[in-house]
Order: C-alpha cells, then structure tokens, then sequence
C-alpha cells in the first residue's frame, strides 16, 4: 500500500516562510495526484493545493500567491513552500495522496503548523 510522512512544520511569526514535505513509499506507482489539506481547531478540513504527476497544480484562493506546491514524481516527495504566512493559516497541515483510477486515497499524520501575530 502507501504510506505517508511529513516534515517542516513548526511555529513562526507573521510575515515569516516554512516548507512541508511528505515523502510517500509503498506501492508509489498507483499515485497520480498529491496535495496538502488543512483543519483548525473547530472547522472543517479544507483543501490547500494539488499538484498532479504532469505538474498541473489548483490552490485555494486564500493562499494562492502565498504558496507553491511542487513535486518529486521520481523520489515521490511533494513539497509546500509557504511564505508571507499569516495567523489564519495556523492549522495541522495533512499531506495527501490519490491514485484517482482505482479511486484509492491516503493520508499522511498532520504537522502542525502555527504562525503567531
């Protein structure tokens, strides 16, 4: 199967950068799609970006011109570069990720991410 693992959370100030990855193993050739998704205390999860095996990418409207998402299709690492960060983007960050043909999804732990004014 997949197994999913991130790194880079942390706390900073406003106005201040971090970069998350998540390294995948397993049986990587069934993904075709990756992402991180977000939740904070007392809301619901919600999508932050994708990025799909060819390099096409969505983000949410309140963090696009903020953050980068990219991938590593040949180490199956994705990555999420976040800067001008602001204390609304404080959540546990949630990598993810989908092989969309067998309709197969997983998730990795959570990495907290905290940004402080």
């Amino acid at each position: 199967q997949v197994q999913l693992v991130e790194s880079g959370g942390g706390s900073v100030q406003a106005g201040g950068s971090l970069r998350l990855s998540c390294a995948a193993s397993g049986s990587t050739n069934r993904i075709n799609l990756m992402g991180w998704y977000r939740q904070a205390p007392g809301k619901q999860r919600e999508l932050v970006a994708v990025i799909t095996s060819g390099d096409a990418t969505n983000y949410a409207s309140s963090v696009k011109g903020r953050f980068t998402i990219s991938r590593d299709n040949s180490k199956n690492t994705v990555f999420l570069q976040m800067n001008s960060l602001k204390p609304e983007d404080t959540a546990v960050y949630y990598c993810y990720a989908s092989a969309i043909l067998i309709n197969k999804n997983w998730w990795g732990q959570g990495t907290q991410v905290t940004v402080s004014s």
